[in-house]
């Protein structure tokens, strides 16, 4: 079953890039944190807290801070920081607030800080890529959900449709609300493909860029008798490719979505543009009409960010339950939260 659209690629921007809390990269012209009002240029910074080449979550909201910086060379600069630890969000947020327009923070493990940081800075835009579903927006802050249970829900079906042992199963980066709802989704998804199908219940990391962790829980669901996993992890599905490869088991890669055949461990792979979340943000930023809200993205946005990519099934039956499925979301008759 082929991408329903084109699958990303990466664009260029000239900027380096500098891993640590304290040392920020920037690309375009100098600006000050009053509204850009220093001849025009906005000021926009984005805390990536995982790895930009993470080719998951981060990867996949980096490829489109790379598209806004492109669109909007001239007119803003961004600045980035990668790779922070936990116990420094609101360091990196404070920091960025002090000079910025408009704070992004992806992820939802940041939720609280960047709650904090906004009600401290209360002239600062922002806004959350990936928090709690039931989120409520602040005066300053908007709420951007990329719909990953949506995207679970399809990985859900997917695997549970590509299972020859009958039995599937979820791995979580950590037990944040988003994540236990994803799992809860990804199981929802899989029943809904095959109400026979047994969900061992999800695991959790407690780390979405532990490798060995993300390793050893898919051994321990293949050694359940799972032969499809589900994730939404970060750098962790590496280890859960990895375990799939020893142990002659599947998962659903993403939210980036590669050409099939590269590893034959991936069965398919959600696709999810979270970097589009950024592009939102900071064109309605330029057009002087931002404002806080709450934006669910996904299928049942204006233009669809979700979609399900297979690789190698020859069975068109799966390819139609999905798309049937899909509908369904679209159209309401399955609701996803």
């Amino acid at each position: 079953m082929a991408p329903s659209r084109s699958l990303l690629r990466p664009v260029a921007v000239a900027t380096s890039v500098v891993s640590g809390l304290l040392l920020l990269t920037a690309c375009g012209g100098s600006s000050a944190a009053d509204g850009g009002k220093d001849g025009g240029t906005l000021k926009v910074g984005v805390l990536f807290p995982g790895s930009l080449s993470d080719d998951g979550f981060m990867g996949s909201a980096h490829l489109g801070y790379q598209r806004a910086a492109k669109k909007h060379a001239g007119t803003v600069e961004f600045s980035k920081v990668e790779q922070v630890a936990t116990a420094d969000y609101e360091k990196a947020l404070v920091r960025f607030a002090t000079t910025s327009d408009l704070v992004i923070s992806i992820g939802g493990q940041t939720d609280a800080d960047v709650r904090n940081v906004a009600a401290r800075f209360p002239r600062v835009k922002f806004a959350e890529i990936g928090g709690p579903a039931d989120g409520k927006p602040l005066a300053n802050l908007s709420l951007y959900d990329p719909q990953q249970a949506e995207g679970a829900f399809l990985a859900g079906a997917a695997s549970a449709l590509l299972s020859k042992t009958g039995t599937v199963g979820f791995i979580g980066g950590a037990e944040l609300p988003a994540i236990v709802n994803a799992a809860e989704e990804y199981r929802r998804g899989s029943e809904a493909a095959d109400p026979d199908v047994k969900v061992l219940a999800p695991q959790y990391v407690g780390d979405f860029n532990d490798v060995a962790k993300a390793k050893q829980s898919a051994l321990a669901d293949f050694g359940a008798g799972a032969d499809v996993l589900g994730q939404v992890l970060n750098l962790g599905h590496k280890g859960v490719a990895q375990a799939a490869g020893q142990r002659g088991g599947a998962l659903i890669g993403g939210p980036i979505a590669h050409e099939c055949g590269g590893d034959p461990a991936y069965a398919g792979y959600v696709e999810t543009d979270i970097g589009a979340e950024i592009e939102y943000a900071v064109d309605h930023l330029v057009a002087g009409d931002w404002k806080a809200e709450a934006v669910r993205f996904g299928l049942t946005f204006a233009e669809p960010r979700n979609d399900i990519v297979l690789c190698d099934t020859t069975d068109p039956a799966v390819g139609e339950k999905l798309d049937e499925l899909k509908r369904k979301i679209t159209s309401g008759e399955i609701r996803t939260r």
